[in-house]
């Protein structure tokens, strides 16, 4: 992908947009461990074994400690190093950056991930083939980096972005469709716009648009890593709860993909409610290690945005 120079004004950094930035960042590594602990049970086997899930405890079927989080939270620490790293969002880094992850043993990984990574291993391509079983929602889970490197510019540049780190594993026109619209709310809400405002300005025109993102008919629960699934059920608890707890306990209690739909919705309600919302005892629980990485991950990034393209 050749260079494309943004010539852009830095957008105006002050504490509250920080406040926002270090919110989603956080959110997206505490509801990555909070929702690991119940992913792939049922929202009746939840109820039976822990009534409400509310608190990072660890175990699950990855045997996880507490505090411990999953690909959702590394891959996109991965994507960060590499445009930290780079000053720009480059297809090859990228892809350098998640072989590395990839060859470090991750907790976890998905199929269609392996796959790209693999794919990139043995050709050196950084674009799969357009498939429609890529319709998942692993370009989605860690496409915060992008969101907030990109503060600032345009739509247009910021699906050019979404794309660059997304096909490298993930080509589907849903999984783009999803994972742009989650990219341009999260700036929306970084810079200060209402939560309602957002379910009128992207969230409803997607559902519209695409029907298997329509979060208004029947509640979504067990989601499986399918992006209609997994957004749906985010988007419900996003838009049907009041605070970050409220949201996040509401995702992951609906079973299923739960670390990714909590991942997903941790960022939204980050950005929409800040860091001073989430609640200290997940602070706590969460690992130390990966807390002082997003921290300085969401600082580094949001202050160099806008980033070029290549």
């Amino acid at each position: 992908m050749s260079a494309l120079v943004l010539n852009n004004p830095p957008p105006e950094r002050d504490a509250t947009l920080l406040e926002r930035v270090r919110g989603s960042y956080l959110g997206l590594a505490i509801g990555d461990a909070l929702g690991a602990t119940v992913e792939f049970m049922t929202p009746t086997e939840i109820a039976h074994q822990y009534g409400v899930h509310r608190d990072i405890i660890g175990a699950g079927w990855l045997k996880l400690k507490p505090g411990q989080v999953t690909d959702d939270t590394t891959m996109a620490l991965a994507l960060g190093r590499a445009i930290i790293d780079r000053h720009a969002i480059e297809a090859s880094a990228i892809a350098h950056s998640f072989d590395a992850w990839m060859r470090a043993k991750p907790v976890d990984i998905g199929h269609t991930v392996r796959a790209g990574i693999r794919q990139f291993r043995l050709q050196g391509t950084t674009v799969m083939p357009d498939d429609e079983m890529s319709a998942g929602n692993g370009a989605c889970m860690r496409c915060l980096p992008i969101a907030l490197a990109t503060f600032g510019c345009s739509e247009a540049e910021v699906r050019a972005a979404s794309r660059c780190q997304a096909h490298i594993t993930h080509n589907n026109p849903l999984s783009d469709a999803g994972t742009e619209t989650v990219i341009l709310m999260l700036q929306a809400l970084l810079g200060g716009h209402p939560l309602g405002q957002q379910l009128h300005r992207f969230a409803q025109p997607l559902a519209t648009s695409h029907h298997v993102f329509n979060f208004r008919r029947r509640a979504c629960r067990n989601p499986s890593g399918f992006i209609g699934d997994t957004l749906r059920v985010v988007f419900e608890g996003l838009f049907d709860t009041g605070s970050f707890e409220d949201c996040l306990v509401e995702v992951v209690n609906r079973g299923g993909d739960a670390d990714t739909t909590g991942a997903i919705a941790g960022m939204l309600a980050g950005a929409c409610y800040g860091e001073r919302a989430i609640p200290a005892r997940w602070l706590k629980a969460l690992d130390g290690e990966i807390r002082r990485e997003v921290v300085q991950q969401a600082e580094s990034l949001v202050a160099m945005a806008p980033v070029a393209l290549r």
